[in-house]
């Protein structure tokens, strides 16, 4: 059964012409030896003149006969039901096989073998699994496990082969495609409890400095054409002897860009039970951060730093959330940005969006992409994604300790200047990693910033 499940990239198989096409049934070896033992007794038999030796092979001649009255016509059918559920790292994977026999025969062994991805831990799969099936039946496999990581998994292909009459057939063996299973990343419980420091939408729950009707008082002013009644502060008109209303800041929604650097990947990574890996981070991180901002009913962007630069248009609410589960699925280390070109023009960015960097500045162009961003007046955050072990090169030469710790301190260098310049870099670490950011950067959004040299 090993071989005759294809490795997933070789699932496709050459459609043979209708004269060169395989039969469907073989017979085994099983029959080879009964009607080859069967025969030479009756020769040996009827040479020697033995009648016991004749007497010998009826039962072989008679089980032959009873097992091949009814030939199998038709192979069995393989059908793979996932169950409709949204699946999260380390929750429930469970998939129903389904082994179909359409013939006139009982099947009396199906060995059915299941390729998967590493990530999906299933534990029928580990082993071929048998069964017996009737003729015009069905026989059902469970297949229960885990999603280990995020991303699309493939679950198959699974290969089938039936034996019928006592063994003495087998069919040839029939292979299911493999089924896709999307396993979505697990965030993490994320809050920022601090205001956005540019809410430029129409509505929305963030506080802004433009006058509006909302709860936040701004201040009192004198009554003026289109004021509401219910607006009026009696206590100071009573005391200035004219009407004067309560003047109030309008609650608007904010945009927030997540900027995924897809160019470097590192770390060893283990899956929802062990490691995590710079793409692991970016990638939870970034859903984590969508999830809680689009809860609140601001508006989320998505833009990849690489060469793809796959850019989802910016929106609001569950179906946004859906689809930005569904870009994350599709991120893959893309390589060098290269060429000289820019990947994240300024356009492509709102002027009033808040910039959150998923990046492990690996890529020498990532600095001064922080840099052109923050230069250009967008509100600019770095998450540093690089594991907290860092780098680990292999040994055998002196160097490597060296090279190492020189590129650490030049990196550290590297992260000062940014903060130095006004671009916060902070270490991803779950619930609250941007609070204190987001505060300081609300708290000077309306103070001069220097620029970037």
């Amino acid at each position: 059964m090993r071989p005759a499940v294809p490795p997933l990239a070789a699932v496709a198989e050459p459609v043979l012409p209708e004269a060169e096409a395989p039969p469907v049934w073989v017979p085994t070896r099983a029959l080879s030896r009964a009607i080859t033992l069967a025969g030479l007794l009756l020769v040996i038999g009827v040479v020697l003149g033995r009648t016991d030796v004749v007497l010998l092979a009826t039962p072989f001649v008679i089980g032959t006969a009873v097992s091949l009255r009814r030939r199998p016509a038709a192979a069995p059918d393989l059908a793979l039901t996932l169950e409709a559920v949204n699946r999260v790292e380390g929750g429930d994977v469970l998939a129903e096989l389904e082994v179909i026999n359409r013939d006139h025969v009982r099947y009396d062994l199906v060995l059915v073998r299941v390729r998967r991805s590493r990530w999906l831990r299933l534990d029928a799969a580990d082993r071929p699994q048998g069964l017996a099936v009737d003729a015009g039946r069905t026989g059902l496999i469970a297949l229960e496990g885990r999603g280990l990581r995020w991303g699309r998994h493939d679950l198959g292909p699974i290969a089938a082969a039936a034996a019928a009459c006592d063994g003495l057939f087998t069919s040839a063996p029939v292979v299911l495609r493999p089924a896709r299973i999307a396993v979505y990343p697990r965030t993490e419980p994320f809050q920022a409890v601090d205001a956005m420091p540019n809410a430029a939408g129409l509505v929305g729950g963030h506080r802004s400095r433009r006058p509006g009707q909302s709860g936040e008082l701004a201040g009192v002013r004198k009554f003026g054409p289109g004021d509401r009644l219910r607006r009026i502060d009696w206590r100071v008109s009573l005391r200035a002897g004219e009407l004067h209303v309560a003047a109030t800041l309008s609650d608007r929604d904010a945009e927030v860009a997540l900027l995924l650097d897809v160019t470097a990947e590192t770390g060893n990574s283990g899956g929802v039970d062990g490691g995590a890996s710079v793409l692991d981070t970016t990638v939870r991180a970034a859903a984590a951060i969508a999830e809680h901002y689009l809860h609140r009913g601001d508006r989320v962007s998505l833009l990849e730093y690489g060469p793809a630069a796959r850019r989802p248009r910016a929106a609001a609410g569950r179906r946004q959330y859906l689809t930005v589960l569904e870009w994350l699925l599709e991120v893959r280390q893309q390589g060098s940005a290269g060429n000289g070109a820019d990947p994240v023009a300024a356009h492509l960015v709102s002027s009033n969006a808040l910039v959150v960097v998923l990046t492990p500045l690996l890529e020498p162009g990532a600095a001064e992409m922080l840099a052109r961003l923050a230069r250009s007046g967008r509100y600019v955050v770095a998450v540093d994604t690089l594991p907290s072990a860092g780098l680990s090169l292999p040994g055998g030469s002196p160097w490597v300790e060296q090279a190492l710790r020189l590129w650490r301190l030049e990196r550290e260098n590297t992260l000062g200047r940014l903060r130095e310049h006004g671009v916060p870099v902070v270490s991803w670490a779950g619930a609250g990693s941007l609070d204190l950011v987001l505060r300081d950067i609300a708290r000077f959004a309306g103070a001069p910033r220097a620029g970037l040299r």
